[in-house]
């Protein structure tokens, strides 16, 4: 056992134990929330109406990949199936990418393209039932269209181009993990001194084929989308600062995850980076190349850095609506590929077993994955006490269980979910990662029986101002209920702060 164990640290693994490493690793990042099985956010409508409306928001293959995985029209609930299929699909390509980069990798190669799976920011793509499967797979295609290689011009051009636009089709923002892999690719042209005519081609390549995909795209699943989803930065009011405070606002977002060990655990990271980029710029000055080519190659990689951080948000800070949901930042995957790619550099160079060490930030990303499965699980119970509270008061009385129709206030707080405290307090990343500032969704009810319940849209919530001056029919710790005539209306209480528990 010593020595197979020995074999998995120290030698070359084949394909099969390369493989068998990354469907362990997979399943383990995404085993917390296949235990916990709860319905985030979009996933209540969607499994009430087996609904998909995912070609509207131009993610036409999305919609397809649903209807193909059910053998219907529409998308009934096949949850944790889907998750499956693509986790495994990802252990594949994780496969493909760790022999594209090393012909005969070891453990430690593997650690460093794992880091592209456990992208801490993920975890909210993964928390939808739905939508996850289908933003793993916009990963899939992209990790493809990298290391897809013919001898074929042709097939090497349209065939990368083909897996982009099925990315993006898939998941818009998975492009920006596509341009962060071409970043590294050119900082690893440039570690393995690649002579400088092979640049061109290499650029080029990519180039044409994200041409293409986008042709591709807009042919296809960008013509289903509604024209809202498409505005741009307003270009008459300073699209610069527009762009510069969404950059700002998802770098805030960014520095929740560096608090408490973690902080340390990326400082630790962020200095063996530091130490592999000068180990970099040394083999860049040993280049057989002119002063010229080799000040822009340096340039070049430079300007790698800063690309890769900004496409961490990447192409959403160009759009009006600026989301800063976690699911929006899977640019973060490649920016932590990097930091590991530059940490092996640094620590192979001391001893080979040094990269191991590289386990010690994915075992806090996993950590951080089980904390996050708990708080979904305390954010489950809530919900289910929430909702059988909900509608028994409702259905208890008749007059409130013959109403045309109820509508439900919106009340945003950071305050709904207090078994979590401890948690948000160690770990302020979760709070941002959960997202579920809200009470109740009104197509939760339909679940128990409650059907005349509506959330309130074009009201924005005129029932909190305008009916308070009325006796409540249900006035329990967490909402009001008044009914006027045949019109009920559910009014949420402002919770109370979180304090500090002691027990």
């Amino acid at each position: 056992m010593g020595m197979r164990m020995g074999e998995w640290f120290d030698r070359e693994l084949g394909g099969r134990r390369v493989w068998l490493f990354f469907v362990f690793a997979t399943f383990a990042y995404v085993l917390p929330l296949i235990l916990v099985d709860y319905s985030y956010i979009d996933d209540s409508w969607r499994s009430l109406a087996a609904g998909m409306g995912w070609a509207g928001e131009g993610r036409l293959f999305t919609q397809l990949f649903y209807n193909a995985m059910t053998f219907s029209g529409a998308a009934p609930d096949i949850f944790p199936l889907p998750l499956l299929m693509a986790s495994l699909a990802m252990a594949w390509a994780l496969t493909r990418l760790t022999f594209h980069y090393v012909a005969e990798p070891r453990l430690s190669h593997c650690l460093v393209v794992l880091a592209l799976w456990y992208n801490p920011f993920f975890l909210q793509n993964l928390s939808y039932q739905y939508d996850g499967p289908a933003m793993v797979l916009s990963l899939v295609a992209v990790i493809f269209a990298i290391t897809f290689r013919s001898g074929s011009r042709v097939q090497q051009w349209v065939v990368p181009a083909l897996l982009i636009a099925l990315a993006i089709g898939l998941y818009q923002v998975s492009i920006n993990v596509f341009f962060g892999l071409c970043c590294l690719e050119l900082l690893r042209g440039a570690n393995e001194r690649l002579p400088w005519p092979e640049w061109y081609p290499l650029i080029g390549w990519k180039l044409a084929q994200t041409g293409l995909a986008w042709l591709i795209y807009g042919a296809t699943a960008y013509a289903y989308m509604s024209p809202d989803r498409t505005l741009l930065l307003n270009w008459a009011a300073d699209p610069l600062l527009q762009a510069e405070t969404n950059a700002g606002r998802a770098l805030e977002k960014v520095m929740l995850l560096f608090h408490g060990g973690l902080a340390w655990v990326f400082a630790g990271l962020l200095l063996c980076a530091a130490a592999g980029s000068v180990q970099v710029g040394r083999r860049l000055l040993e280049r057989q190349e002119t002063g010229q080519r080799n000040a822009m190659t340096g340039v070049l990689c430079l300007l790698i850095v800063p690309a890769t951080v900004l496409l961490v948000p990447g192409v959403a800070l160009l759009f009006r609506d600026f989301n800063e949901g976690a699911r929006t930042l899977m640019g973060f995957a490649v920016l932590m590929l990097l930091l590991f790619y530059l940490s092996h550099l640094a620590l192979a160079a001391v001893h080979e077993r040094l990269p191991l060490l590289l386990l010690i930030p994915l075992l806090a990303m996993l950590s951080l994955s089980f904390a996050y499965g708990r708080v979904l699980m305390v954010q489950k119970t809530f919900a289910s006490s929430a909702l059988y509270a909900l509608s028994y008061d409702i259905a208890s009385r008749p007059a409130l269980r013959d109403a045309k129709r109820i509508y439900m206030s919106v009340t945003y707080s950071d305050h709904w979910l207090l078994g979590a405290a401890g948690s948000f307090k160690q770990m302020p990343v979760l709070r941002y990662l959960l997202n579920t500032d809200y009470y109740m969704l009104a197509e939760n009810l339909p679940k128990v029986g409650i059907t005349n319940v509506v959330a309130e849209r074009e009201r924005r919530n005129a029932t909190r101002v305008g009916y308070q001056g009325f006796v409540p029919l249900v006035d329990s710790q967490y909402y009001r209920i008044y009914l006027l005539g045949d019109y009920g209306f559910i009014v949420m209480k402002e919770p109370a702060p979180i304090t500090e528990l002691h027990w």
